[in-house]
Formats: C-alpha cells, structure tokens, sequence
C-alpha cells in the first residue's frame, strides 16, 4: 500500500529530473504506481478522503421512495427513522429486509443534518458572583430508602447557587407552597446570605398562570419581598432554563445513591439519621467549591432580622360532623367547636387549630387530596350517646387506634348482635379516650392471650386494677455451627 511518505520522495525525487523508474525505485514503488501519482498530482489520503466523500458501491434502495419519506420528514420533525422504516416495510411487504435499517437511519440523519430543520440553539450563560440562585423540587422515591424498614417516598427541595454550584435541600413531600417557603428559608438561612435573583420554573404555588396580570401568587411574592429577591421563572414548556438545578439534581441523586452503595444498607433507623446523612453529604459536594464560594459569599445580601412564618392561614366552620376541610382533606377537630369559626395554620408537614388566641391542637398534615384524619377521642362521647351512627359512619374505618382495636370489635361482633356489639366497643374506645389508650390494648391483648370473652366491663377491669399482660418474649435463635453440614456431607459420601 502506497504511503504520503512515498509519494512526497517520489515528486521531491522526480524535482530533481531523475527519471521515473529511478525516482520510483529510490521511493519504494514500481514504475506504474509513480506514474499514476505522477499524473494525479494528489496524495493517496487525498485520493481516499474523496472516495469516501462521493463513492457508492450500490445502488440507493430508498431512493425512489424517497420523496415520500421526505414528506413526512419535512411535515413533522418528530418522525424517528425507525418508525418510518417500519411503516415503509408494512407499504411494500417484502422489498425492505431489517438488515437496511441501518442504512435507512444514515440516509434520514444525513438529510436532516444537511436539508432538515434548524435545532434548538442552547445559549451558555455568563453567571457572577451572588447573582442567582435556581431551586426546584426532585423525588427521591426510586433510591428505595426507607426509614424503620418501612418505604420512605419523599422529595427534596433543591436549592443551588448557579456561579459556584453550592447547594443545599431539605426533605418534603409535596409541591406545596408551604414546602417551597420552608425549603427556600432553611437554603438561605444555612447560606447565610441572599443572593441578587432566584429562578423557579413555572410552580403553581409561586407562578401564576400566563393570562392573570400578576406574575407571582401574592404568598410568594411576598416571601421574596421579605428576602429582598427579585423572582424569575422559567418560560412555558422551557424547563431547560432552570437548567442549573436540573443537572444539579441528576448529579445529586446520582451521589446520594452512591453514598448509599458505600454506607451498605438504604435503610434509617429514624428520620433524623437519614437528614444527618444528607447534610454530611451537602458538605462534601460543596467541599470542592470553597473557592467559587467565597467569591459569593463576599457580594450576597445580609439576611432579615427573622423567618417569614412558613405557613398558610385558613379560617374555616367547623361543621356539624365534628370536621374541617383543608386542600381537599377532611379533618376532625372536637366536637365542642362545631360552628365555631376556628384558624389553621397549615405547615408543610402539619396543622395547627387555633380558636381565638388558644392553640387547641397540632394535626399531622396529610398528603395528597380526598384524605381524612378522624380523631375517635374528638366525638367519642355523641358517638356512645349515638351507637346507630357507628356501623356506616363514613369514616368508620378511623375508629380503630390499632389493630387489636379492630380485633376486638370483630370478636364482639360474633358474640353479641351487631346493635350490642356497637354498644360494647364504643364502651372500649371511650374507656382508651379518657383513661389511656396503651392500656386499654394491653387489657385486650390480655384478654386475646388468656382466651376470654371479650366485654367492655372485662377491660375497664383491667385497666383499673393495673393489670399488664405479660411481655411477649424475645425469641432467640442460636447461630447455626456450618461444620455440622460438612461433616453431614462427608458421611453421604461415605456411603455412596
């Protein structure tokens, strides 16, 4: 194979008005070769650079089919080659093997590149010091933590400085606005600054929708208001814009799992161990950004006196079942404020009823929508007064604090008539309302233990007297000794 090296010997040779055969022998080639290149004037990675360009060993078998492909090319820029492939197979059965598709794909990615559309242009960003920051929400349901061994599906609130790539999260579940405050307030509080701007995309907590005159819900307004931000968002159907805290939370899930794989286990003991385990985590990735860092926490803004309560305020009736409505979730309150006009402040993960200027109580927040949190001790009293309400209440399946609860009431149910039966749990669950309700189902563990009847008499009885039923005992099991298999196996081979 001729080489550049042996052509450039033999023009320099043939300069110097050797003959051919000589200038091809000194060269390395026979006398045909040094003519041809003689004439050609080119290198031969010249000559195979322009082969490759234009040469074509066979025939094009899409080319007359190709105009209609270009048709749907040119009518929808979404169109994979494979789908068209596929479709072009089904229009003329047999003519198309599978083995083409390769080339079908070159041919559609050379038109594209050459004849198609023009492709979103992504523009790099110039970012300064203390300018921006980006947040947004991420789940970390696929990671498979759990907490007590029990599946814990959460979010994080994501929060990043787009100059240097610091970044901090809190643990949330839902897109709430109570979320977003709590979240934002903690990021910038561990911060320790504000910076100039802070970018969203488009939440509907903070976002309002493109037709109002406002830009942002008036909540979230006023929460940048209390930080001195100026709020940006993202543009409809551009999530690409916030695309610092996007990648941020690919490469931060992405380390979470990794640190996961390290640790050994993605279980907690608590909810606690696994926040401590985000924060060393946080430190780490923001170990190797000291220095962009500094230069942010050098220009950003001092923070308020004090936080902007992270709450929203409902006031609301209570109404005749003892209940309030929340976001679309029932909650019962005591029966003693029905038509009264009680507040809620409703937090990312719970809600407290004030009546006046008292706290009555704190609520855990539920998740989701169509929820309901019955408080059996709320209207246990009008529920003994009204033991017909009991079997088709609507919430019915609240009334058992725990599954012995449960057991009792189906115990009672085959024992007595379905009216008694009513009668005698509710008795039960008053009892767990007014004196405890730890030892009202360790009397009814009692009583399952020692196979007797179930009454509410037996229970109060129980309860009154002290009466604790024996602890369940621990069970262990000793390690098995392996060498016990060995010498089992050896025996086997023995008699074989």
């Amino acid at each position: 194979m001729t080489t550049d090296n042996q052509v450039r010997k033999l023009m320099k040779h043939l300069q110097q008005e050797e003959t051919l055969g000589v200038a091809a022998a000194k060269s390395g080639m026979d006398e045909k070769t040094a003519r041809k290149y003689r004439e050609l004037g080119k290198l031969p990675s010249e000559i195979k650079a322009e082969r490759n360009r234009n040469w074509r060993t066979r025939e094009d078998p899409f080319e007359d089919i190709w105009h209609e492909i270009k048709t749907f090319l040119e009518s929808n820029p979404g169109f994979e080659a494979k789908t068209l492939f596929e479709y072009m197979q089904r229009q003329h059965p047999g003519r198309f093997p599978d083995g083409q598709i390769r080339t079908f794909q070159r041919k559609v990615k050379n038109w594209r590149a050459q004849k198609g559309p023009s492709r979103e242009v992504f523009f790099p960003q110039v970012h300064k010091p203390g300018r921006l920051s980006q947040s947004d929400f991420t789940h970390m349901g696929k990671l498979g933590v759990t907490i007590g061994a029990k599946p814990f599906d959460h979010l994080i609130y994501h929060f990043v400085l787009t100059y240097s790539n610091w970044e901090t999260g809190t643990i949330c579940f839902s897109e709430s606005f109570e979320s977003l405050s709590e979240g934002l307030q903690q990021a910038l509080w561990t911060l320790g600054g504000v910076p100039q701007e802070h970018q969203t995309d488009r939440l509907t907590t903070a976002v309002n929708k493109t037709e109002n005159p406002e830009e942002f819900t008036q909540r979230y307004q006023g929460l940048l208001s209390h930080y001195g931000l100026i709020g940006r968002k993202t543009q409809p159907a551009s999530p690409n814009e916030n695309g610092d805290v996007e990648q941020s939370h690919y490469r931060f899930k992405k380390a979470v799992d990794q640190a996961l794989m390290l640790r050994g286990s993605r279980n907690f003991v608590t909810r606690k161990d696994y926040e401590l385990f985000l924060d060393r985590l946080f430190s780490q990735l923001n170990s190797n950004r000291q220095a962009s860092h500094q230069e942010e926490l050098a220009v950003l803004r001092s923070l308020p006196n004090g936080r902007l309560s992270a709450c929203t305020k409902h006031t609301v009736r209570v109404g005749p079942s003892s209940v309030i409505r929340i976001k679309h979730n029932v909650y019962s309150v005591h029966s003693r404020l029905i038509r009264e006009e009680v507040t809620v402040k409703l937090y990312a993960e719970h809600l407290e009823v004030w009546h006046g200027q008292s706290h009555i109580e704190t609520i855990p927040r539920l998740r989701g929508s169509s929820n309901h949190h019955i408080q059996y001790r709320h209207i246990i009293d009008w529920l003994v007064r009204k033991p017909g309400a009991f079997a088709n209440y609507r919430y019915h399946s609240d009334l058992f604090p725990t599954s012995r609860f449960r057991l009792a009431y189906d115990a009672l149910k085959k024992a007595h008539s379905l009216g008694n039966a009513d009668k005698e749990y509710l008795l039960i669950l008053k009892l767990a309302a007014k004196e405890n309700e730890t030892a009202v189902d360790d009397a009814l563990r009692y009583l399952f233990d020692q196979d007797l009847p179930i009454s509410a008499q037996e229970v109060k009885d129980l309860v009154l007297a002290g009466r604790r039923p024996t602890p369940v005992t621990d069970i262990s099991i000793p390690t098995v000794a392996l060498c016990a298999y060995d010498s089992l196996l050896n025996s086997m081979e023995a008699r074989i």
